[in-house]
């Protein structure tokens, strides 16, 4: 069968394509034949090298979760799991092939409405996110802000956060477009990667053009506006003038307020500054490092609020029994089968493209999940 493995460690072109035996199930595991495989950004880290030292070796096969068939099982395993759809979780590797083996414990039926790409787009970004926020003491009517939230779990943070009464879901992005993609999925206010209001301020105010457009409305480029209003801004006059500022004042008081819950998927050497924007009693829960690990002495910054009573925390869904795992990824599936939640899938690639998938990847070009399709 067709698989990819990381020939050497460092950018891209060290994955190949490459031809493995047929899976043999062992005692306890299915055999999955993939119709969708997710693109994680652990899988990133491990093809760079950046984990080596935990044990990652070259030809390594990434990738830890697919959707697809079950054409085999093992001992110990009911047959009638044969000829059913799954998800299925392969571990920190073993994703990237035609044929994937998981075992049993760690694969869940498929609700019909729910396609294999969303399911490889939900079932471990979802797990983080729900699990995450509950880290993290969340409850309703706390203010919210989302690190890196155009990832596949920034994404699921926000709307689960904003399903569960989020007084405010804030979020940090790079561009006005990807503030309004997650605005549709639930953010009220859009932040740059440093956290200041600037993006947002920009974005609101243009918005907010004296056409109509009431404070807080999803209005994406191109759409949201009555035709024409464009041509009418200069015969908006000054009251178009007050309506911008007006927007972009309140903006800038938006994100001045601090926040009680920060879910943290980047990490790297800005982390310890967003200690700051945490109200007293406030939470970071760090649930990625996609921009490196934070300074050694980021803990100062928390010594230095002392009396704000703020904490941190990091979290993996390893820490989570396999049962409420279980129960939580069915809930999520079912969610989005019922189009209650949105799995955003950037692109579907063939597998064989792999390397183009993480190019894209490390480029910061994806907006929620790239799926591979054996």
């Amino acid at each position: 069968m067709k698989a990819i493995e990381i020939r050497t460690f460092g950018g891209p072109e060290g994955l190949s394509v490459v031809e493995l035996p047929e899976p043999v199930p062992a005692a306890g595991q299915v055999v999955i034949a993939t119709e969708a495989v997710g693109v994680g950004g652990v899988d990133t880290l491990i093809r760079s090298g950046a984990l080596a030292s935990y044990g990652f070796a070259e030809g390594h096969i990434p990738g830890g979760e697919v959707a697809g068939t079950v054409t085999a099982v093992g001992a110990g395993v009911d047959a009638s799991w044969i000829g059913r759809r799954v998800w299925g979780f392969t571990g920190t590797g073993g994703g990237y092939v035609e044929r994937a083996l998981a075992p049993a414990e760690q694969v869940l039926p498929l609700p019909a409405g729910l396609s294999s790409a969303a399911a490889v787009t939900l079932g471990s970004a979802g797990a983080v996110a729900r699990f995450g926020l509950r880290h993290a003491h969340f409850a309703p009517g706390e203010r919210v802000l989302v690190r890196g939230a155009a990832g596949s779990i920034g994404i699921m943070t926000v709307q689960l956060a904003a399903r569960a009464g989020a007084a405010a879901v804030a979020v940090t992005t790079s561009s006005a477009e990807r503030g309004e993609r997650l605005r549709r999925l639930g953010a009220t206010l859009v932040l740059d990667r440093s956290g200041e209001s600037g993006a947002d301020v920009r974005e609101r105010a243009g918005a907010s053009d004296g056409a109509g457009a009431r404070e807080g409305a999803v209005t994406p480029e191109g759409a949201g506006a009555p035709e024409g209003a464009a041509d009418q801004e200069d015969a908006a006059g000054p009251e178009g003038t007050v309506a911008q500022g007006a927007a972009a004042a309140r903006a800038a008081a938006a994100a001045s307020e601090g926040y009680d819950v920060i879910i943290d998927v980047v990490a790297g050497k800005d982390m310890p500054s967003f200690f700051d924007r945490l109200n007293p009693n406030g939470r970071m829960v760090a649930v990625g490092a996609v921009g490196g690990r934070p300074p050694a002495d980021f803990g100062t910054r928390i010594m230095t609020a002392f009396q704000k009573s703020i904490s941190f925390a990091a979290f993996s869904a390893a820490t989570v029994p396999q049962a409420d795992l279980r129960a939580a990824r069915g809930e999520l599936f079912a969610s989005a089968a019922r189009g209650e939640i949105e799995a955003v899938v950037h692109e579907l690639l063939p597998l064989d493209e792999a390397a183009l998938a993480h190019r894209k990847m490390d480029a910061g070009e994806v907006f929620g999940r790239i799926v591979l399709t054996p």
